[in-house]
């Protein structure tokens, strides 16, 4: 299917497409778990269906994936480099003037090809996932979703029903052991306790649901005023009335849930509509994922710069700074478009400075692997690693106490 490409094309995209889709894989692996976890509690504790949890993660998806993509791509390519750089493989290709520019055609064409996703992923399916996020979060928290009556703890019903319930069998169709309070307008309050009971729908009225009672008692208070009357019962319908759900608002009334059109309109656009905070908002919110796109370009070469170790070493440090790099910018991006929503500083200086800075130290680096000879981008710290790693092996390789020497020789 590549055959159009050049065999050392081929070679490199080998070697690049593993690792990054492993890196795919394993980043939206982990951060999918965290997040359940966090769900699995919130919904345990809202009492929602379990299902939710799996609609919130698919609707955080594109997030995170905007995230896994350029950490993707950059420790593809830096594996790949890191590979033939060990190998002597680089050394070779080198030799025959096959230069980096030439080396990283095939990196810059899986560049291209992720940088389009991702620029649809963070303007325009990002923002409407991060709606529909919120909106199930809303509905949870309202009981729009339905509320799961815990057994063995008492649940109030809209102020005026508390409800316990001993035990539940058949899936929560069947419940055992029933005790509810009920109180009206009037004063009066009545104490009911049932052996069984179940909730049914009712086809008239949606928002109202019958607790069918089987064998119990009803013990009715009457305010006071006269002794409390005491009646058994073989079947008794409770009506509950459901608490009412607002309707969850309107996209859009937070910034990063603007797709690119409606960024442009309200940042630049000549309507009165959009006032400064949202103004202001939205620009740092589309400079805000436009660096974060843009930056993409750079990650072949920061993964080049970041991929070649000393000559006769094998060190992966190069693997590690260039993870702390990228999570670090994008902190820093975050923490700029932060401040720049907050009105105290211009948008695009907030967050093209940090990116100008960033760029330059990516091609200082890539100038000095490529173009300097022996030149290191990391040098120094692989050399302040380098003595603590030997350091660390003398202290491994201690002489063992004088006892445990002696008896190491009578064995």
């Amino acid at each position: 299917m590549l055959k159009f490409l050049p065999a050392i094309d081929r070679y490199i995209l080998r070697l690049t497409i593993v690792p990054m889709f492993g890196v795919f894989v394993l980043a939206a692996s982990l951060l999918t778990l965290e997040k359940m976890l966090r769900l699995l509690d919130f919904v345990a504790v809202q009492g929602g269906p379990i299902g939710v949890v799996f609609k919130m993660l698919a609707t955080l998806i594109p997030e995170y994936a905007s995230l896994a993509i350029p950490l993707g791509l950059l420790l593809g390519v830096l594996m790949a480099f890191r590979k033939l750089a060990t190998s002597s493989e680089l050394d070779v290709m080198r030799a025959v003037g096959q230069g980096y520019g030439r080396l990283l055609r095939v990196p810059y064409m899986i560049a291209a090809v992720l940088i389009a996703i991702n620029v649809a992923l963070v303007f325009y399916v990002q923002p409407v996932s991060r709606y529909w996020y919120e909106r199930l979060d809303y509905e949870l928290r309202s009981g729009a979703l339905g509320a799961s009556i815990k057994v063995g703890e008492f649940t109030t019903l809209k102020d005026r029903m508390a409800l316990r319930i001993e035990r539940s069998e058949d899936d929560g169709r069947r419940l055992v052991g029933i005790f509810a309070r009920v109180s009206n307008e009037k004063g009066q309050v009545l104490s009911i306790s049932a052996k069984e009971g179940a909730f049914l729908a009712t086809s008239d009225n949606p928002d109202t649901i019958i607790f069918r009672l089987t064998d119990g008692i009803i013990v009715q208070d009457m305010g006071g005023k006269t002794t409390p009357r005491v009646l058994s019962f073989t079947r008794h319908d409770l009506p509950i009335d459901l608490p009412a759900v607002e309707r969850f608002r309107a996209r859009g009334d937070e910034t990063r849930e603007y797709i690119l059109p409606e960024l442009l309109r309200i940042g630049w656009g000549d309507t009165a509509e959009a006032d400064r905070a949202a103004r202001v908002g939205s620009q740092a919110s589309f400079n805000f994922r436009l660096v974060e796109v843009v930056m993409m370009l750079l990650m072949p070469l920061l993964a080049v710069a970041l991929a070649i170790p000393p000559k006769r070493s094998t060190s992966a440090l190069g693997v590690f700074v260039s993870i702390v790099m990228v999570v670090a910018y994008h902190k820093i991006n975050q923490y700029a478009e932060d401040y720049a929503t907050l009105g105290r500083v211009d948008p695009t200086l907030a967050l093209w400075v940090p990116f100008l800075l960033f760029a330059a130290l990516i091609l200082w680096m890539y100038y000095r692997v490529a173009y300097v000879p022996g030149g290191q981008a990391i040098g120094a710290l692989e050399t302040a690693f380098s003595k603590l790693g030997k350091r660390m092996r003398k202290l491994l390789r201690r002489r063992p106490p004088a006892r445990l020497a002696a008896m190491a020789a009578a064995e």
